[in-house]
């Protein structure tokens, strides 16, 4: 590998025998230099080893030709296959429009310090535009940098007469996934029907629990508030079905699990409690993950396409890059899939 010399344009300028604008058009791709002379200058940058200064470029107004991808999850990435699914989809995408990725994890999003580091990416130039993954449904954080006029893609965000051009977000239905899977529990004879939800501070889990209330209101089904079990915290679905079996025998028949990690941790308390999946309790989970096939028993979910989301969504930020962001936000929601297996019974 050539080593890196330390050299500037005005030098490879001279040695090329062009002017320094010529070198900057060359570098930057114009499509009005002569063919010979593009070549005299190539010739030159890669006898040097040459890369044009970043620091310089975004002085200049140039593009990075780099997206930040911002994922605000205080536990453990590597044990989300579908987080991870996310990040390499995403990686994918950009690099189809010759686009890098910078990846950053932030724990805590009320951290002055967490925020200043973020943004400094933005202020600093050194990302033309950020999507942001796991962010509450109004994050001051990513709200700041869409007033500020940063392009921002936000993944999961229901934020009514919010249409700033700058804004592009991309949603799963999941409300009408939770109301499909009422429908199904209640086709199945189910009529005691509980929920384990994530975080109520991200859209998702309120469209999921409104969906609910409203497919349980639909078929006339009371709604017990002891079946409405937080399932966020550490510990998630084992530590909600633990509490509900500790403290009451009415249990549901039925229970609908925000995700599928819940859902697995879920069984497997039900399972410790000596209840049965599908005979004693049946579940439904969110999201398809590749272990929801394989689980005992395989676990009746919806699919969402996270290929196809971050597909959409990595495309509408860089065209807002490139082209410049329209006349409002560009918003988008996505169906899913839903899959049946072994985790619902049919009752009496």
């Amino acid at each position: 590998m050539k080593k890196k010399i330390d050299i500037n344009s005005e030098e490879i300028a001279r040695l090329a025998g062009v002017s320094r604008s010529t070198v900057s058009r060359v570098i930057n791709h114009y499509p009005n230099v002569p063919q010979k002379t593009k070549e005299k200058v190539m010739k030159v940058i890669k006898e040097y080893n040459y890369y044009p200064n970043l620091s310089a470029q975004v002085l200049a107004g140039k593009k990075t030709k780099t997206l930040g991808l911002f994922i605000i999850e205080r536990g453990h990435l590597s044990e989300d296959t579908s987080v991870n699914e996310v990040i390499t989809c995403l990686i994918e995408h950009a690099s189809l429009y010759g686009f890098y990725v910078l990846a950053h994890v932030i724990r805590d999003t009320t951290d002055p310090e967490n925020v200043h580091n973020v943004k400094e990416f933005f202020y600093q130039g050194r990302i033309d535009g950020g999507i942001f993954i796991g962010a509450a449904n109004h994050e001051p954080l990513v709200e700041e940098l869409i007033a500020e006029g940063f392009i921002v893609g936000i993944v999961d965000q229901v934020l009514p007469g919010r249409n700033e051009s700058n804004r592009i977000v991309c949603n799963f239905n999941n409300e009408g996934a939770i109301m499909q899977a009422v429908d199904y529990f209640v086709s199945m004879g189910h009529k005691r029907i509980g929920i384990i939800t994530s975080d109520l501070k991200k859209s998702s889990t309120t469209s999921k629990l409104n969906g609910f209330m409203a497919a349980m209101e639909k078929h006339g089904l009371s709604i017990n508030d002891r079946w409405i079990l937080p399932g966020f915290y550490e510990g998630g679905g084992y530590t909600a079905i633990e509490h509900l079996v500790r403290k009451s025998k009415d249990l549901p028949t039925a229970i609908f699990a925000s995700n599928d990690n819940i859902a697995f941790a879920a069984i497997r308390a039900l399972n410790d409690f000596s209840l049965r999946v599908p005979e004693d309790i049946s579940i439904i989970g969110m999201n398809d993950q590749k272990l929801s096939a394989y689980y005992k028993p395989a676990l009746t979910t919806f699919r969402a396409n996270f290929r196809e989301m971050m597909l959409l969504v990595t495309k509408m930020v860089v065209e807002s890059i490139l082209e410049g962001a329209g006349e409002e936000s560009l918003k988008v929601t996505m169906d899913m899939q839903f899959i049946e297996r072994e985790s619902v019974a049919r009752i009496n």
